[in-house]
């Protein structure tokens, strides 16, 4: 279900209405993916860094009050420059905080945003965010801040409606600009529908422009994209410098991309279908106003069904990145077939009958599952892999490191992008039992790609 849609049928968690509220009235947004020093200082206790880091850029913005040498006694020492000023913390039952962005200069341009609540950080997930909205309150400039987990609803909304891509790290936005192109986007396909529509031919229009692919098709439409930009030919992994980065660009960023067009169409027909019908007739006001009441469960359950589809058609296209990647790189694989009862795994390399054989070499074989999110999801996995060796590839960021090293403890080797490998976002890095997709394919599957013959 769309944000939009839970917003007026009533099903809403609170930090969604404070969300489409904070984006409602704020002049400007600052969103700013939070590195794990900006969440640690609020869970352990020997951290020396308080509050979240704010870049320079975005410091000497305009956003935030000027900043101020600070009065010392010894003048001799490098300049503090500060700024206090007001934050209100909705989810804290509008709590307010006599904040202080500071500027030690002894440290560079390092600045970080102080006295804030430690509890709206402490239990987030890697690569979650703090928005910090400014609303201008007649002469007055208030700040009101929120802090939303990645792991919700929320952040998907929020990364929809500001265009916020998986590289994603902080920015100022505008978020009525926002709004209103996001708005274009619909109102610019409209006219499209209405002409159709007044036409008699909205089925027909509907099959030719607002008619989703399929998984794999789309998939395949993305992945074309990505070889056009980058002057490639296939996905061969041994050939691309970051195999994991690139599967992360076509999933999470083309795709996706492509995926949020092509349903935005399929709704916008399929309510207008919904309430006005095929044939164009005379309608007046208050006969749509009677339909649009009519069908509300209709519409709920579409709307429901959205929101459903993006989440089933993910896991399904990576696994179609995945098998893609390794038929163009040769690596010999089976994929969903069965090894047990009810144990289906996405990959069985290079074949269930060389993992099941009497040869020597039987043990080389691994089971690779794919997974664009993880959460709990991880555990059906770990069923599957009885001795063999079990290999989990994903594109999700915001697993927490007891969650990696649990997964160590059932035997699972984490798969993922070199760049979410070295990320200050994510907590992949010193776990032993976590691969970067270049190292996967270079220590792990070329080494024993001759052993499987």
């Amino acid at each position: 279900m769309s944000k939009q849609t839970e917003f007026l049928f009533g099903n809403t968690e609170n930090d969604t209405d404070l969300l489409l509220a904070l984006l409602k009235k704020a002049r400007r947004l600052l969103v700013k993916k939070l590195s794990n020093n900006d969440r640690d200082w609020a869970r352990f206790s020997n951290k020396h860094q308080a509050g979240v880091y704010i870049p320079h850029e975005q410091r000497d913005s305009g956003f935030f009050p000027e900043l101020v040498s600070k009065e010392r006694a010894d003048r001799e020492t490098h300049e503090i420059r500060e700024a206090i000023f007001t934050t209100l913390w909705p989810q804290m039952g509008n709590e307010q905080k006599s904040s202080r962005l500071v500027h030690y200069t002894s440290k560079g341009q390092e600045t970080h945003l102080t006295r804030v609540p430690k509890a709206l950080f402490a239990d987030l997930l890697p690569a979650s965010f703090l928005i910090i909205g400014a609303i201008e309150d007649g002469r007055d400039l208030k700040f009101e801040c929120l802090t939303i987990d990645s792991g919700s609803d929320d952040a998907v909304y929020l990364a929809e409606l500001l265009d916020i891509g998986p590289d994603f790290l902080v920015d100022i936005f505008d978020p009525s600009a926002a709004i209103e192109a996001e708005r274009g986007r619909i109102l610019d396909f409209a006219d499209q529908v209405i002409s159709a529509w007044m036409a008699g031919d909205i089925s027909s229009f509907a099959t030719a422009n607002a008619s989703m692919p399929a998984t794999a098709d789309l998939a395949l439409i993305a992945r074309t994209k990505y070889m056009q930009r980058c002057g490639r030919r296939d996905l061969n992994p041994f050939e691309i410098e970051n195999p994991g980065d690139a599967l992360r660009d076509i999933s999470r960023g083309i795709e996706w991309d492509l995926f949020r067009d092509f349903q935005r169409r399929e709704r916008a027909v399929a309510l207008v279908r919904l309430v006005m019908g095929d044939a164009p007739v005379e309608i007046g006001a208050a006969k749509v106003i009677r339909s649009l009441v009519d069908a509300l469960p209709e519409i709920d359950r579409l709307m429901l069904s959205a929101s459903q589809q993006r989440k089933s058609r993910a896991g399904y296209s990576y696994e179609h990145h995945i098998e893609a990647m390794l038929r163009d790189g040769s690596v010999p694989f089976e994929k969903q077939v069965i090894i047990e009862k009810r144990k289906r795994p996405d990959f069985v390399l290079p074949s269930l009958a060389f993992l099941n054989g009497k040869s020597s070499q039987a043990g080389t074989g691994l089971i690779l599952s794919a997974k664009t999110t993880l959460r709990e999801r991880w555990k059906q996995v770990e069923r599957e892999k009885g001795q063999r060796d079990l290999f989990l590839t994903t594109v999700d960021e915001n697993i927490a490191g007891n969650a990696i090293e649990d997964m160590a403890s059932f035997g699972v080797c984490l798969v993922i992008p070199e760049s979410l490998k070295r990320a200050d976002e994510s907590e992949y890095k010193k776990h032993k039992n976590v691969l970067s997709f270049r190292e996967f394919c270079d220590d792990v599957i070329k080494p024993r790609i001759d052993l499987w013959g």
